[in-house]
Order: structure tokens, then C-alpha cells, then sequence
């Protein structure tokens, strides 16, 4: 009997993974020649060989990397922003980059570990190298890979990274300048190195745990009124924390820290406009952590919050809608953002044509709670709904505004009259019950039959 193929070892596995990521960043960036896509189909096949078997005809197989996936793809249209621009996979790990774009960690990582430090998609010089975790996308990807029967495999896990003595060293330099210096300008010129290098060296990030008062230290320092004053100082100092919060085991320490969150709320509140969006951009990062939630949501986030989701900027407002939408997987914090007036803001957002995907999935995650359901009823939220389940092209953006109109049928049946009338004319409703997702179908077939049932009942009227 032929003795097995043997099995590469995890290590094995992982060398050739990070080979061909390599490999296909280049592919991507327009920079291989013939050699490297040789070279990438070759380390493609060894990877599927050491992880599945060798298949009986030693071909790469179904796909890159997905065990199949691509035939239960052709079941079911994947939707365009689950893929990642770069691989054109669905994303395993969705990561937003500082132009706004979200791709999957590992192609992108690539992509700025080759040198670029333009977006791939918008070609856009970016401001910072920056990755967060996109959580809403990763959320909504996971909804949709149940909904279709797809199982996608998981994300890698990667060591933290260790800490250097060099690193420690520069470290403690760093928050020796800034905690003993007299002078104000050395101080404020320590700060802003610290922001530099955080941000270009992960190792450095790793190195607020092994001193985990440094943060409420630089926030102590920081309260002088000359420094506290100072617009460029509290940027830079809320950029650090956002950049030490991009480091996992960081997100607990600076959660934990006293001082740290209501920071970055105080500079919500009365910041420059960059400093706000990178401070709702740490409570974003922050609010991965469950226990974050909680104290974030109690020290009073959410109005703050709202008010740059209504007044930001652009990219202000995208990183105040990922911050809202992730505190409020946490029940509590659900009618917090809705007494801070978010139901109104979302709904004038999706009028406006301005931030409607994100808007949607907000109210989508708070139309389980009752209070915010009769609030979207009382505030022309029907008619939103119906305009964005007619008109809308997104498939997301329909199943998001069908769900909450469910939720809103199914609390207050006065509002089926006027769902009623618009059905008559257009037949939105019996389209998506043949034509939407599958939770979108659901939610279309629950409230056609709460009309049937309730509209024909004898001496029933709204």
C-alpha cells in the first residue's frame, strides 16, 4: 500500500499562504511579469495540496483558496461591495482603508507592505496607512453567507507582534520627553512623533502593554491649558489613541484606561473636524470589545456621536455611523442612540440620497427594539422605506428597509393602510417576495400577510 501524501505542517501552511499573498499583490498592483504568475498558479497548487490532499489530477482546483466556494457562488449573485476590490473574493476580514474603501485585510496588507500608499481602488494619496476592522460590512457578509448556505473559512490567525528592546527603548524616550519636559514645544513636538510612529510600527503599538498608564499619563500632561488649547496637540493625541487601539490586546487596556474614552468623547464634542472623525474612528476600533460597549454607551457617547453623523464630513460621518451601528449590537445602547435623536438623522440621510447604505443598516440593528420602532412610525419612516424598497438598486439597501418596515407592520398595524395603498400602485413588496435576498423575501411575504389578514377582517379600519 502507497504511503499517504504527508501533510504540510501549520508553519508550512502558513510560509506558502504569505508567499502567495505576495504573489498576488503584485498581480494586483500591475507590477508582475510572466514569471510571477507562473510562480503564483504554482504556490497556489502546493497550498491546496498541503491543506487538502493532493487531488487526482494535481490541478489548483476550485478557485483560490475556497474549498469549492465558487460553485455554491454561481447559486447565489454575490453582492459587489462583499467583494474585496483587490482579490474579488468575498471578504473574510473587511478592513477599511483611510480613503473610506474597504478591502480584505490580507490583500491589503500586502498591497501597502509592497510600498504603494495610494488607495487601488480611487488611486486616492492616502493620508495615513491606517487599517481598521470594518465590522458593519464583516457583519452583513456573515448575514448573507448563512442566508445563502455558504461557509467561508476562517480568518488566519496572526501572532501578535513582539515587542524589541529597540522598540521599548524608543517607547519610553518618547513618554520620557513628554512627561519631563519643561518646555511646551518639546513636549508638543514628543506627541506628535509619538502619532508618527505608532502609526507606521505595529511593534511599537505592542508596546503600550507592557506600560498600560502611559495613555492616562499623556492625557494627564496634555490637560495643561497650553497644550489643551491647542488644536494640533489634541489631534495628535487622539490620532495616537486610534492608532494604539488598531493592536488587539490594546483595545482592552485603553477601555480599561480612566481617562482614556472620556478623551476621545470630550474631543467629539469639541474638536477640530479631523479630530472628531479620528476620535469617533477610535470609538469604532474601541467598540470591537463587548465590554467597551458597556462603557462606552454609559459615559455617554451616543449624542456626540449623532450630532457628527448630522454635521461632519464626509468621511466624519461614515466613521460615526461604523461607531453607532457597532455600539449598538449591545441592546442597551439601542435607546441610547435613539433618545440621542439618531432615527431622525438616518431617516433625513436616507431622504437626502446621503450615507443611505449605512443609514439603513443602523436603523436595520434598532428596529428590534420597540421604542425606536414607533419612533421611525411617527417620523415618516414608512414612507422612507417604501421609496428605498422601490426605488433603491442595492439588494442590501432593499432587504435593510424591508426589515425595518416589518418590524414597524408588525407593532403598529395602522401603518398597513399606507402600506396597502403603495402596494396597489407599485407592487414593491410582491417583486421583492420573488426577486430579493432571502431575508428580504421573508420580511416582504410577513407583511403581504399581515395585510391580507388584517385589512380583510370585518369592521377593521386604520
Amino acid at each position: 500500500m502507497a504511503k499517504p501524501t504527508p501533510v504540510a505542517s501549520a508553519e508550512e501552511a502558513a510560509a506558502m499562504r504569505r508567499r502567495l499573498r505576495r504573489l498576488v499583490a503584485a498581480v494586483a498592483a500591475g507590477s508582475a511579469d510572466a514569471e510571477a504568475f507562473d510562480e503564483a498558479a504554482e504556490a497556489l497548487a502546493k497550498l491546496r495540496d498541503a491543506e487538502l490532499g493532493p487531488s487526482k489530477d494535481n490541478r489548483a482546483g476550485d478557485g483560490y483558496g475556497d474549498g469549492g466556494q465558487n460553485k455554491r457562488r454561481t447559486e447565489a449573485a454575490v453582492p459587489e461591495h462583499f467583494l474585496c476590490p483587490i482579490s474579488s473574493e468575498i471578504m473574510r476580514d473587511p478592513v477599511v482603508l483611510a480613503s473610506g474603501q474597504t478591502y480584505d485585510r490580507r490583500f491589503i496588507q500586502e498591497w501597502l507592505s509592497a510600498g504603494n500608499r495610494t488607495c487601488p481602488q480611487t488611486q486616492q494619496v492616502l493620508s495615513n496607512t491606517i487599517i481598521i476592522p470594518n465590522h458593519l460590512v464583516r457583519s452583513m457578509i456573515s448575514q448573507w453567507c448563512t442566508d445563502n448556505g455558504i461557509s467561508l473559512p476562517p480568518v488566519e490567525n496572526q501572532d501578535e507582534d513582539l515587542v524589541t528592546n529597540n522598540e521599548r527603548k524608543t517607547f519610553s524616550k518618547i513618554f520620557e520627553r513628554i512627561a519631563s519636559s519643561s518646555n511646551l514645544s518639546e513636549q508638543r513636538e514628543a506627541i506628535k512623533d509619538l502619532r508618527l510612529l505608532t502609526k507606521c510600527n505595529s511593534s511599537l503599538r505592542a508596546a503600550i502593554g507592557e506600560k498600560p498608564d502611559s495613555i492616562s499619563q499623556m492625557i494627564s500632561i496634555a490637560s495643561n491649558p497650553e497644550l489643551e488649547n491647542n488644536a494640533e496637540v489634541l489631534e495628535d493625541m487622539v490620532t495616537t489613541i486610534l492608532n494604539l487601539s488598531i493592536h488587539e490586546s490594546n483595545k482592552k487596556i485603553i477601555g480599561d484606561d480612566p481617562l482614556a474614552i472620556r478623551f476621545l468623547i470630550r474631543t467629539l464634542q469639541s474638536g477640530t473636524m479631523e479630530a472628531r472623525s479620528n476620535a469617533a474612528a477610535a470609538i469604532f476600533s474601541l467598540s470591537a470589545l463587548d465590554s467597551n460597549k458597556v462603557k462606552i454607551g454609559e459615559l455617554g457617547v451616543m449624542r456626540p456621536l449623532v450630532d457628527l453623523l448630522e454635521h461632519g464630513s464626509m468621511i466624519a460621518k461614515k466613521d460615526a455611523a461604523s461607531a453607532i451601528f457597532n455600539l449598538c449590537m449591545l441592546h442597551e445602547n439601542k435607546s441610547r442612540a435613539t433618545k440621542s435623536g439618531v432615527i431622525d438623522v438616518t431617516l433625513k440621510a436616507i431622504t437626502d440620497d446621503s450615507l443611505v447604505d449605512e443609514s439603513l443598516a443602523i436603523l436595520a440593528l434598532l428596529s428590534g427594539d420597540h421604542e425606536t420602532v414607533e419612533e421611525i412610525g411617527e417620523t415618516g419612516g414608512v414612507a422612507s422605506m417604501l421609496h428605498v424598497i422601490k426605488e433603491d438598486q442595492c439588494k442590501r439597501n432593499k432587504e435593510n428597509a424591508v426589515a425595518v418596515l416589518f418590524a414597524v407592520c408588525m407593532y403598529d398595524r395602522t401603518k398597513l393602510r399606507e402600506v396597502a395603498e403603495h402596494e396597489k400602485l407599485n407592487g414593491s413588496l410582491a417583486w421583492l417576495t420573488q426577486n430579493g435576498t432571502s431575508r428580504a423575501r421573508r420580511k416582504a411575504a410577513g407583511i403581504l400577510d399581515k395585510m391580507k389578514r388584517t385589512l380583510h377582517q370585518p369592521h377593521y379600519s386604520c
